[in-house]
């Protein structure tokens, strides 16, 4: 039981492993002693009650629902699509991750499936399993186009790389936005031009009914023949059946997915044995727990001292 004028405690709650979350706790708990952070297995009813901030790493609706009194949450992921969609009635402010050191992991993977792509080692992948010995024509990366579809701060990060690497770089977003040196593209328009354009497509779109499908078979079939994708951004953002089909057709050259519908990928799909997928376990841009636990004490201290709420979500939109 919460002591007269106590703070309440702030509620660690995640769909990750015990360890996992312990681990987040214990360094919540050195970073900030004047708080006091409790996994949510270790809170009774009561507490639960009473918790007005919570962090949370992909929990589900049912462990949110005993947290009647909660203000705001600070999500631990960039990714709080599914928080979002099942918050729709709730009151509480979700504040996303929004981590430089997360912008800078993510362009590097950028980068570097980019010249895996570029520099065709799918193709001499294939030849090494048929034991070929022979050079494929090179091009310089100034020769190839990049895409890049959501231009927030892991885009933007994504798009200075790989510009910076030679590459001519554009970039699409549902509503107007401007970044130096890169051609920056927005509304239906603005994505028919950047599919046609495109040689390797990045997909950093947050999931929302909007983006649900996007990439789907009249979208997939306006790329041009032979370019590729790359989808860091959430699975249902493609339409893996119309993918599959583009991919078996050869106008889509390759896919490297690092992110699915359903997670892990079911050992039954498809996209395991298929030549020309590249399969991730969701590993473009991991959270780095430290970093994340900075920016999460930083956000509680604003909000201790003067009542301000990070800037949070906009639940309609989903980001």
């Amino acid at each position: 039981m919460n002591l007269p004028n106590a703070k309440p405690p702030i509620a660690v709650i995640g769909s990750i492993s015990e360890c996992e979350l312990d681990a987040y706790v214990s360094l919540l708990n050195q970073g900030l002693p004047s708080e006091r952070f409790v996994s949510e297995s270790n809170l009774n009813d009561e507490q639960k009650a009473h918790c007005d901030i919570a962090i949370v790493a992909n929990p589900s609706a049912e462990q949110l629902s005993k947290f009647t009194s909660l203000i705001w949450v600070h999500s631990l992921w960039a990714g709080v699509e599914k928080l979002s969609s099942q918050c729709t009635n709730s009151t509480f402010k979700i504040v996303r991750l929004v981590d430089p050191s997360l912008s800078k992991v993510m362009s590097e993977a950028a980068l570097a499936w980019t010249l895996y792509l570029h520099r065709n080692m799918p193709a001499y992948a294939k030849q090494q399993t048929q034991r070929v010995w022979s050079s494929l024509p090179y091009c310089p990366p100034e020769s190839k186009t990049i895409g890049i579809l959501g231009i927030g701060e892991l885009g933007k990060a994504s798009a200075l790389r790989l510009a910076e690497n030679g590459f001519k770089v554009i970039g699409w977003s549902r509503h107007e936005k401007a970044i130096s040196g890169i051609h920056c593209y927005h509304g239906q328009a603005g994505l028919d031009l950047v599919l046609k354009s495109t040689d390797i497509l990045i997909s950093l779109l947050p999931l929302t009914p909007s983006t649900h499908h996007v990439l789907g078979r009249k979208n997939l079939a306006k790329m041009q023949k032979n370019s590729a994708i790359i989808n860091f951004s959430r699975g249902p953002i493609i339409d893996a059946e119309a993918l599959l089909n583009q991919l078996d057709s050869g106008h889509i050259s390759h896919a490297v997915l690092d992110v699915f519908d359903e997670e892990p990928l079911a050992q039954t799909s498809p996209l395991w044995e298929h030549e020309h997928v590249t399969v991730l376990p969701h590993i473009s841009a991991p959270t780095q727990r430290e970093s994340a636990c900075n920016i999460v004490i930083n956000n509680i201290k604003m909000y201790r001292q003067n009542g301000t709420i990070a800037p949070h979500i906009d639940t309609n939109r989903g980001y």
